[in-house]
């Protein structure tokens, strides 16, 4: 069962990635690839998300494969980010290449924590998706 979630979720995921990828390429003359960056944060922020989620809401677990594992595994892509820093640095682009790298780690690390917040703020806004037990964020000040 879970196999065939994370199969569907990747069968959402890939093509997703294909085409946001492409029409955000084509918005921009630049040899910084804005696609893979956007799809790669963005799926951070799902992730980050459905972490709260599976933490605070008891997301279930044939949930956060067909989601978490298929979907954002499908639409995220280290092979293409390593792919296009290099290239950028074959092509002499050593400024884009070093932004691809550190904009991608802080911006995708960033969001998916903002994601995972987001899912306690969901939390606690709606008291009758609550888990029994503390407030998730009862550690903040």
């Amino acid at each position: 069962m879970i196999v065939l979630a994370v199969l569907a979720g990747g069968m959402i995921g890939a093509p997703a990635r294909y085409l946001v990828d492409r029409a955000i390429q084509a918005r921009h003359d630049s040899v910084f690839p804005w696609g893979t960056l956007v799809v790669n944060v963005a799926g951070c922020a799902v992730i980050g998300f459905l972490l709260g989620a599976e933490r605070h809401l008891g997301l279930p677990p044939a949930a956060f494969a067909l989601l978490g594992t298929g979907l954002c595994g499908g639409l995220t892509t280290f092979s293409t980010f390593s792919y296009e820093t290099l290239r950028l640095l074959e092509d002499g682009a050593a400024g884009e290449a070093g932004l691809n790298v550190v904009g991608s780690l802080v911006a995708g690390v960033l969001l998916a924590w903002l994601g995972f917040l987001l899912a306690g703020l969901a939390l606690a806004a709606i008291p009758s998706l609550r888990r029994a037990g503390p407030h998730p964020y009862s550690w903040m000040p």
